[in-house]
């Protein structure tokens, strides 16, 4: 079967685009204070000849998907040689099919040979993980959605659709064993939501080196008219929501944190909270305790404590815990694990109970998993990779329309809010927080809704390029 709206993408070029942090930000062991933000433009057409420019945009955030005793420097410029590799090989992807079946098929078939190729290369250094091959993909996939609905015309969201898709998701997803879950007949318009709405609670992320009480200041920190302290965010942005990173494996330091941060953010009207334990827990007992104690001691933090985020490690079939214990005292996250919907599967087994989205996993594979998880009764949320600039835009859609447990997190606002000073112009509602909301009012128009004619963005000089 095959449709008129069918694509094929015919050409590929790279940029990167240089950020600075204004405040670092801990990942885990490393600290991020600068990235490259990976931007795309495919060329595609579809059946008729009809051709069109798409573009996507992702954080090359290495400390992230790539932990590593290696140099960030070092990560990060395999990561450009891996984008400026992937330019080459979509160029020349000449695969014809829907949107889905494009981006399922670059992942299946060239994606795994282009890393392979490269990580043979770089030896005898650490290879790039899996992770870190997705979040490079990732602006090339958004890009190709971006294609395909600047060619139908259309919101890309629209076309999730069977109007619009030659297969339905049981070419692509199997239900888990002891389910009574079908895929057949069904498309990811039927896992979204209806009427999205236009406005998103969001979530403030406080870091491991954030500054939360005034003696947290050092006297160093620029004067560029932005919060620093914890209360002054709130104050400005209407924050509602908290999510709290933690060290773990410091069960004093990270007991302590919680009540810091949360007596702050219940003396400032903050409701919600959420823990993120970093991936460097490996017993869960470690949180079980955690959460009891503070249950004893400051019921009322604990009570505001919506879900935790994956505390346990990257690799899920290296580290099969049984996480049942933890995920009956509070919702489960799986996030840096959740490759793909077959991780989600195997998380689901062993106890996990919610699944934190990211675009910069792929938007294919973000529908997918969404899809998955919902049919089998998992929570959703919309995690940040501190996404600026355009990367911003398809982040929020999908939070907006695969339908969260509370809103969306955003904070490249925090950490480098100038970053986005152009797309600030056209989109002010989703680079500046304001009444403990992101607005999604401003994006219209085919694909993305990027209005990116308007954006006026000097690019710098193409990294690759074979348009």
């Amino acid at each position: 079967m095959s449709l008129n709206s069918d694509i094929t993408v015919t050409g590929a070029s790279l940029y990167l685009l240089p950020v600075t942090t204004r405040i670092p930000l801990k990942f885990g062991k490393d600290t991020l204070t600068k990235v490259k933000c990976a931007r795309v433009c495919l060329k595609a057409k579809d059946r008729s000849g009809k051709e069109v420019l798409g573009w996507g945009e992702t954080p090359l955030s290495v400390n992230w998907v790539w932990p590593s005793s290696l140099t960030s420097d070092s990560r990060e410029k395999a990561l450009e040689k891996l984008c400026v590799l992937l330019t080459q090989a979509w160029a020349t992807f000449h695969f014809t099919g829907d949107v889905l079946e494009v981006g399922d098929a670059f992942q299946k078939k060239t994606l795994p040979d282009v890393l392979k190729k490269l990580n043979h290369a770089l030896a005898p250094q650490e290879e790039i993980p899996w992770l870190a091959a997705l979040v490079c993909c990732s602006a090339f996939d958004i890009a190709l959605h971006e294609c395909f609905g600047q060619l139908a015309g259309k919101p890309i969201y629209e076309l999730y659709t069977k109007e619009y898709l030659n297969k339905d998701l049981s070419y692509y997803l199997t239900p888990a064993a002891n389910s009574s879950v079908s895929f057949k007949g069904i498309y990811p318009s039927d896992f979204l939501v209806k009427n999205p709405s236009k406005q998103l609670p969001v979530w403030h992320l406080v870091g491991g080196i954030d500054a939360v009480l005034e003696s947290d200041l050092t006297g160093s920190e620029p004067k560029d008219g932005h919060p620093f302290l914890f209360k002054d965010w709130i104050k400005t942005d209407g924050l509602k929501c908290v999510k709290i990173k933690l060290r773990g494996n410091d069960s004093a330091w990270d007991y302590e944190r919680l009540i810091k941060v949360g007596e702050i953010s219940e003396q400032n009207g903050v409701t919600t909270l959420t823990a993120d334990f970093n991936c460097t827990v490996h017993d869960p007992q470690y949180v079980i305790t955690i959460l009891e104690k503070l249950k004893l001691s400051h019921p009322s933090i604990y009570d505001k404590i919506l879900y935790i985020e994956q505390p346990f490690p990257y690799d899920l079939e290296k580290y099969p815990i049984d996480v049942k214990a933890l995920s009956a005292l509070k919702l489960l996250f799986l996030d840096e694990s959740a490759h793909d919907w077959t991780c989600i599967a195997l998380g689901r087994s062993l106890g996990w109970t919610g699944v934190a989205l990211k675009t910069c996993k792929t938007q294919t594979g973000a529908l997918f998993s969404a899809c998955w998880a919902k049919a089998h009764g998992m929570a959703l949320m919309v995690q940040d990779l501190t996404n600026p600039m355009l990367a911003m835009i398809p982040h929020v859609q999908l939070a907006s329309h695969v339908g969260t447990i509370l809103g969306v997190e955003c904070n490249a606002m925090q950490f480098y809010p100038d970053a986005s000073l152009p797309e600030n112009e056209i989109h002010p509602g989703l680079y500046t927080r304001r009444n403990g909301i992101v607005d999604l009012s401003t994006i219209h128009g085919a694909g993305f809704g990027y209005r990116l004619s308007e954006i006026k963005r000097t690019l710098p000089p193409v990294e690759a390029d074979y348009l």
